[in-house]
């Protein structure tokens, strides 16, 4: 249903869809190209493991919902719908240029398999439940799949929406919690600590689960844990993550939360990466 490239890995496609974001930021020669980079895997594995979609028609009914909470994460989400076939390719050029259908913040609006607005951190989490009510009442058989940054949970929106989803039961949602410890104003810990976070979703209700963010393996099985669960209540993984992943000098940068990166660099980013391409 969603195979554009026939017996592609998850490695290849998250290597894919480190390319393409690499490719939009250097449009701008600067983004959050380290989230991009940091969350390559979970979307290699939401979009090509576990996501009912439709690629030619995006707005199908009865595909499922993978709702970007973070909206400045957007770089990455093109970079996975491009893979999966749903943008094409040679609109990486018109990154965060006027009039573009990839602004640097997601839009629902301007962009195909973009389902919500986001940007205003904290929303996410209550439009998903939100959604999975809806879905309940249709009987749909559909999953809402939330991908949330560390420093949303500094939001009390976002516990109130934790509270709301376990009250209703609702076992049509998975979160995915991207723990990179890194927001603009420094380590996510040391701006608001919220762990123990595993116990935390757990004293609230939901089936919890905490991985490496970048282990593929780790990941396609969690997912695939959460997904099959009996229990009446909603799912979160929580996903440790390195910014920068697989680009060894971006990775060693200490505030990387938005990186302007020197135009040699580039060309550099992409021959380390190249160079490490599954196989």
């Amino acid at each position: 249903m969603h195979e554009r490239r026939p017996n592609t890995s998850l490695a290849q496609r998250a290597y894919h869809i480190r390319r393409y974001a690499l490719r939009m930021a250097k449009v701008q020669g600067q983004g959050y190209i380290a989230q991009a980079l940091g969350v390559a895997d979970i979307l290699a594995v939401s979009y090509f493991h576990a996501l009912r979609f439709r690629p030619s028609e995006p707005e199908w009914e009865g595909r499922d919902r993978f709702l970007l909470s973070i909206g400045h994460y957007a770089i990455a989400l093109y970079a996975a719908l491009i893979e999966a076939g749903i943008l094409p390719e040679d609109e990486i050029e018109t990154y965060g240029s006027d009039d573009s259908r990839l602004p640097m913040s997601g839009m629902a609006a301007y962009t195909p398999g973009m389902e919500i607005t986001g940007g205003s951190l904290g929303q996410g989490l209550s439009i998903a439940v939100g959604m999975c009510l809806g879905l309940k009442r249709k009987r749909s058989a559909s999953v809402v799949y939330n991908l949330l940054s560390d420093g949303e949970l500094n939001e009390g929106s976002t516990w109130e929406a934790a509270l709301s989803a376990a009250s209703f039961g609702l076992d049509n949602l998975i979160a995915i919690v991207d723990v990179n410890n890194m927001q603009a104003d420094g380590p996510s810990k040391s701006v608001l600590n919220f762990e123990p976070l595993a116990e935390k979703f757990l004293s609230f209700g939901w089936y919890v689960q905490r991985v490496n963010g970048n282990d593929i393996e780790a990941l396609s099985a969690a997912f695939d844990h959460a997904r099959d669960s009996s229990e009446r209540k909603p799912r979160i993984i929580i996903c440790d993550t390195r910014m920068g992943k697989g680009i060894d000098f971006l990775e060693m940068r200490e505030r990387n939360h938005f990186l302007r990166v020197e135009a040699e660099e580039w060309s550099r980013a992409l021959a380390v990466l190249d160079a490490g391409m599954p196989q």
